[in-house]
C-alpha cells in the first residue's frame, strides 16, 4: 500500500531517504516498483540511484536482467551537521531488522 502525502504536506526525510529506505527492504525491486512505492516517477528514481551510486553509497549487481541493490552502511552522512554518522545509523533507526516486516 503505498502512503503518499498530499502534494501540500512536506516530510522529514528526503527522496534520496525514502529511495534508499525501499531499497534495504527489497534489494531486488525495480525501479519502477520503487517509484510507486517512493510517489515519484521512475525517472527521478533513476537519477537518485544514480546519485546513490556514484557517491559509494548504493552498489547495483546485474544478475540476468534484473538488478539488485547493496546499502554501504559505513559511508558517512554528507552534511556537516550530520557527518558524525553513517548511512548505517539512519538505516538501524528507520529500516526494519533483517525478517522483520515494516511497521505501518
Amino acid at each position: 500500500m503505498t502512503l503518499t502525502p498530499p502534494p501540500s504536506q512536506w516530510t522529514f526525510l528526503t527522496n534520496h531517504t525514502h529511495v534508499l529506505l525501499y531499497l534495504v527492504r527489497q534489494p531486488d525491486a525495480t525501479l519502477r516498483q520503487v517509484a510507486l512505492e517512493v510517489g515519484i516517477t521512475e525517472r527521478a528514481v533513476q537519477r537518485i540511484v544514480r546519485d546513490l551510486e556514484q557517491s559509494g553509497t548504493l552498489t547495483r549487481t546485474r544478475t540476468g536482467r534484473r538488478n539488485s541493490y547493496a546499502v554501504n552502511a559505513a559511508f558517512a552522512l554528507r552534511h556537516p551537521l550530520e557527518a558524525h554518522r553513517s548511512v548505517g545509523d539512519l538505516l538501524a533507526l528507520l529500516a526494519p531488522a533483517p525478517g522483520e516486516p515494516p511497521s505501518d
